[in-house]
């Protein structure tokens, strides 16, 4: 007797091959109609694995587009306190439970980053994306939903790095998302000499795209902390011994193209002369400053990015918050 393969159903089709209506009419059950899995695997005819598959595919397909009111979001007590210390425009939180390890906390943040993202950006809006693992997490849950008339920009140039996706990919990921326009910046984020950087500023290309960097209506960014896993020791942007003297001069953070200090303000370092990227005070220009951050390493961090005026909008996990007003307090 000949035995199915193992990428076929019970219905003989592979699960890539059922069309959409199928899979919509499996997700109108689970999702209006209230059944659970086995209830509809009863219904169908099938597996409880195969509804499980099915259920995903709907959604990887974009068949299922699941929405929670973003507006809710904003109405935590600890987030209204947060708003209201530092003067912010809005503050999400992302609840993932005090047991949970960092990854799992990470991926409930983006979750709630890409709720906030659509609450925020508006059409027609210039957006810089910035780059590292939240970012990358952000742009892997935002579903796919125009935004009419956007364009997206990287703001800091390429890197090397084994853990993330490159800054540029960042850029796109989020820009294909909301059906943006793209704009990469075609240069490595750190020169090996002040002249060659300068020199590549001039290049017609990136003066361009540096020029846009001038006038974006909306960023969405991280901070980095200064701990020995940060993202900025690990992509080669700076070594251990520089990394070692700037804790010693009072850096508390890494915000996009450069280091701040615990109260907010910039920390100069040689490293600044040779990058292409955004600068901090352009960042402050910018009428809307997303910033998405999870983990309580980053308490320094963000707390330094608060007291700089480096944000409007935080997307914060609830731990993190929480240690925030207590070091505010």
């Amino acid at each position: 007797m000949l035995r199915k393969s193992n990428t076929e159903t019970e219905a003989g089709l592979s699960y890539s091959t059922k069309d959409e209506s199928y899979l919509a009419n499996v997700a109108l059950l689970y999702y209006q109609e209230g059944l659970n899995q086995g209830q509809i695997a009863d219904r169908l005819g099938l597996s409880r694995a195969t509804i499980v598959n099915y259920l995903k595919e709907g959604r990887d397909r974009g068949i299922v587009d699941i929405r929670v009111n973003g507006e809710s979001l904003r109405s935590s007590s600890i987030g209204q306190e947060l708003r209201k210390m530092f003067d912010l425009e809005d503050v999400y939180i992302a609840n993932s439970g005090p047991n949970s390890d960092p990854s799992s906390a990470l991926r409930q943040t983006a979750r709630v980053a890409a709720l906030a993202f659509y609450n925020i950006i508006e059409p027609g809006d210039v957006i810089g994306v910035a780059w590292g693992e939240t970012i990358k997490s952000v742009g892997e849950n935002l579903p796919d939903r125009k935004i009419d008339s956007t364009s997206v920009c990287q703001i800091i140039g390429s890197m090397e790095s084994d853990r993330l996706l490159s800054a540029e990919d960042c850029a796109i990921q989020i820009a294909n998302r909301i059906g943006a326009q793209c704009y990469t910046l075609h240069s490595p984020a750190i020169l090996s000499s002040k002249p060659l950087a300068q020199d590549l500023r001039q290049e017609e290309t990136i003066k361009a795209q540096l020029k846009r960097l001038k006038n974006l209506s909306a960023i969405i960014t991280s901070v980095g902390d200064l701990s020995d896993s940060t993202h900025i020791l690990s992509s080669g942007i700076i070594s251990e011994k520089d990394l070692e003297k700037i804790k010693d001069e009072g850096g508390a953070g890494w915000l996009c193209s450069g280091f701040i200090q615990a109260d907010g303000s910039k920390l100069p370092h040689q490293l600044q002369e040779r990058m292409i990227a955004i600068q901090l005070e352009d960042i402050l220009k910018t009428p809307k400053r997303i910033l998405v951050a999870s983990g309580l390493k980053k308490d320094l961090a963000v707390l330094a990015a608060l007291k700089g005026k480096f944000v409007t909008h935080a997307i914060l996990d609830y731990e993190l918050a929480k240690a925030i007003l207590e070091k505010s307090r």
